[in-house]
């Protein structure tokens, strides 16, 4: 089986000061997570490593540069999921980590539960050893402009969603295994304790040997409502190819509940999709040693993963 890997960062309008260092982000990403594949790695180290990589991005809503909310603290969620057993492990509404995605693999490997939330998963990540960041640490200035933005009497917050990104990964390996990764910040000034679809499994993302593996980005609620990845893997179950089925996915969230977002599909025979009925979705995908990647509805940039590297290495 020929490795591939499929990320996202998040659906939405993405600000034309911030169009490079997303495209960046997500190729980096892409190529971290494919690093590992080439040399045999498993899927599910591949899509942990390249959403680690975008939680460490000021540039995306997730890690250090996630929303604030409506108390003007970061509160997280992550999901990663094997295809193979349909293991999965996730945690909510957690803060003061710097890479959620660990937790939520920790919590996989190491419990028999599957989804761990705010001072349970605190009380999780202290007793498996992961470092406190002080909560300061993960917010950007830019965060917190947003938030105080929309804590005036006549702003509205809805405008403001419209440009955030979850962070995600679907990658198969050379043993024909795949795996997915999601992980938000959420949405900005959000009421405390406000858990949307990225922890929750079959809506933030879901992974099946016998299909194949999807992330999602977009309006939570309207994810959840219609548990988007799990209904993008059922078309694919039921013949359609991942472009198909994200197309058809989304526009039934869009005429349904009339919610807008993207997702980044892959499926067991190595074919790929990254689709979205929002203005813009970064992504990058790499496949038979070929980047591709964009922002905007088909916008579509081609390099060998040789170039890619290169230009990587100079600051891309």
């Amino acid at each position: 089986m020929k490795p591939v890997i499929v990320v996202h960062g998040g659906a939405g309008r993405i600000f034309k000061e911030r169009e490079e260092g997303s495209r960046a982000g997500v190729v980096r990403a892409a190529l971290r997570g494919y690093g590992i594949l080439k040399q045999g790695g498993s899927a599910l180290d591949a899509v942990e490593e390249a959403v680690r990589s975008m939680e460490d991005d000021p540039h995306f809503n997730a890690g250090h540069g996630s929303v604030l909310n409506e108390k003007g603290e970061v509160e997280m969620d992550a999901i990663i999921m094997d295809g193979k057993n349909l293991d999965s492990g996730a945690v909510s509404a957690v803060k003061c980590i710097a890479n959620p995605i660990k937790l939520a693999r920790l919590v996989m490997e190491k419990t028999k539960h599957m989804l761990l939330t705010d001072h349970g998963a605190h009380l999780f990540a202290q007793a498996m050893g992961i470092p406190e960041t002080p909560g300061e640490k993960l917010i950007t200035e830019r965060s917190r402009e947003r938030w105080k933005k929309n804590l005036e009497p006549d702003s509205n917050p809805e405008e403001f969603q419209k440009d955030l990104g979850t962070v995600g990964a679907v990658a198969i390996d050379s043993e024909g295994n795949v795996a997915c990764a999601t992980s938000t910040g959420g949405l900005s000034n959000k009421l405390i304790g406000r858990v949307g679809d990225t922890a929750c499994i079959g809506s933030g993302g879901y992974a099946d040997n016998r299909s194949g593996a999807t992330s999602t980005t977009g309006h939570g609620e309207s994810i959840m409502k219609v548990v988007l990845a799990r209904l993008i893997l059922y078309h694919m179950e039921q013949g359609m190819s991942p472009e198909m089925a994200a197309d058809t996915a989304l526009d039934y969230m869009k005429t349904r509940v009339g919610g807008l977002g993207g997702v980044i599909v892959v499926n067991s025979s190595g074919e790929w999709a990254a689709r979205f009925s929002t203005k813009q979705m970064s992504w990058a995908t790499v496949k038979d040693d070929q980047l591709h990647y964009g922002i905007y509805a088909g916008e579509r940039h081609t390099k060998s993963l040789d170039e890619a590297l290169a230009s990587e290495s100079e600051g891309f």
